[in-house]
């Protein structure tokens, strides 16, 4: 009986020391709190809030989420603005690409190089010459022809003097890709038949042979040169660079020098380098294909179509920044007048958030985040609906369709860029709004 009095003192008296230790931390807490409730005050020690990334997207896209038909109209603004900038750049790009292959055909990159005609003696370029002349940094391709001075005929029962007017060329296995040539039928010399009686018809000597294709399922045909039969495994297209090449038939580098006598001197020497550089090779071709005798070495100038080729690269290049500018700047136009709407019909939101304890940066850092993520959904809707266009666009019009790289990257990232630029304003005028003067906004 006496124990539960004693027990219950010392529970009175403990709660009676502990007393003042909890009623100065309530004041404590309570001056705390009156600090951190008064203006823009901030206790010392403590930090404003900041939103964490993933927050600050969900604000961002809490306007494109709750206005979505607003948005996607915006959004359809940009991506326009986004997809014209690749169409008039693919396009274009695709036709010159079109027209630099057809320029190219002719020769822009090419050279020849022959000894001077007419000279006695007759003046002979070196063996050695045309792996000289691959060693030169720009060159991509040197190939030759020579002149075996074989008569040809149509079989061993035409009469010998019977001229057919054509040419018997030892040629190297890659004198087609130096001449831009094609074979039409057959195949052209390799490593394996260029050392055996085989031979290679242009396309006037085919005809004039009376051959005008090779079937694979009958035996190969075969032509009588300096009374030695050959057998014909080729026949090529028409060559553009070289019309030499058509009314001539070839021969393998070492199947001429076995059977025919040939010496191993090149007739003509067929260069193809970097076009940037076509005229420094030029230069140096002579002294590198007879370094004791240049000045018996005669090279063709590059041709007149790499004047107009290079003519049309800076037209198209100049047409390209212009309108790619144009497009960004309309992009970038119908950006800040979507968010400068969308802070004017907001401000009551605006107004509810400051009075909830949001900061100015918040507020900044929402609409930005909203412009940027806007700008990027109409750039990447932008980028596939442009490059669409282009390739149906190119494939109608028969051209190589060409979607230039940089016009996607670029246009994506000069989308998000005009966003960003295009939001700060309407960011740092929503910010600005009081919590009053917003919440007082019909």
């Amino acid at each position: 009986m006496s124990e539960a009095p004693t027990q219950r003192t010392t529970r009175e008296g403990e709660g009676s020391r502990r007393q003042p230790r909890g009623g100065a931390s309530g004041r404590r807490s309570r001056r705390g709190a009156d600090t951190a409730g008064g203006g823009n005050r901030i206790v010392s020690g403590t930090r404003p809030v900041r939103l964490a990334p993933r927050d600050l997207l969900g604000l961002g896209l809490l306007g494109i989420r709750t206005r979505k038909v607003r948005a996607a109209l915006s959004a359809l603004g940009i991506s326009i603005g986004i997809a014209t900038m690749i169409v008039v750049t693919g396009i274009p790009a695709s036709s010159q690409k079109a027209l630099m292959e057809e320029l190219a055909a002719l020769g822009t990159n090419t050279l020849q190089a022959v000894p001077t005609p007419g000279a006695e003696p007759p003046v002979l370029l070196p063996e050695e010459s045309v792996n000289m002349v691959s060693r030169i940094g720009p060159v991509t391709v040197s190939s030759a022809v020579a002149n075996t001075h074989a008569v040809v005929h149509r079989s061993d029962r035409v009469d010998a003097g019977d001229f057919s007017g054509l040419t018997v060329l030892a040629a190297k296995r890659n004198l087609l890709q130096s001449v831009n040539g094609a074979v039409g039928s057959g195949q052209f010399l390799n490593a394996a038949t260029e050392k055996l009686p085989t031979a290679v018809l242009g396309s006037v000597a085919a005809s004039r042979l009376g051959f005008s294709e090779l079937n694979p399922d009958e035996p190969a045909p075969q032509i009588y040169i300096d009374k030695r039969w050959f057998t014909v495994i080729g026949i090529l297209d028409p060559v553009t660079l070289a019309a030499d090449i058509d009314r001539s038939v070839m021969v393998g580098w070492e199947a001429a020098g076995d059977q025919l006598r040939f010496d191993g001197h090149p007739t003509v020497i067929y260069v193809k380098a970097r076009e940037e550089a076509i005229e420094d090779v030029r230069k140096v071709l002579p002294a590198t294909i007879n370094p004791q005798l240049p000045g018996v070495v005669q090279v063709s100038r590059p041709s007149d179509a790499l004047a107009a080729k290079r003519a049309t690269e800076n037209t198209f290049s100049a047409l390209f920044l212009g309108l790619a500018g144009v497009a960004l700047l309309v992009g970038g136009i119908g950006v800040a007048n979507t968010m400068f709407i969308s802070v004017l019909e907001r401000r009551r939101e605006i107004g509810l958030r400051r009075a909830l304890g949001a900061n100015r940066g918040q507020i900044r850092g929402q609409f930005l985040t909203e412009s940027v993520a806007l700008s990027s959904l109409g750039g990447l809707a932008g980028s596939l609906l442009g490059s669409l266009a282009v390739v149906g666009y190119a494939g109608y019009q028969g051209w190589p369709p060409v979607i230039p790289l940089n016009a996607v990257g670029g246009g994506f990232a000069g989308a998000v860029l005009v966003g960003m630029a295009a939001g700060v304003y309407p960011s740092i005028r929503a910010s600005r709004l009081t919590p009053t003067e917003a919440l007082a906004t019909t």
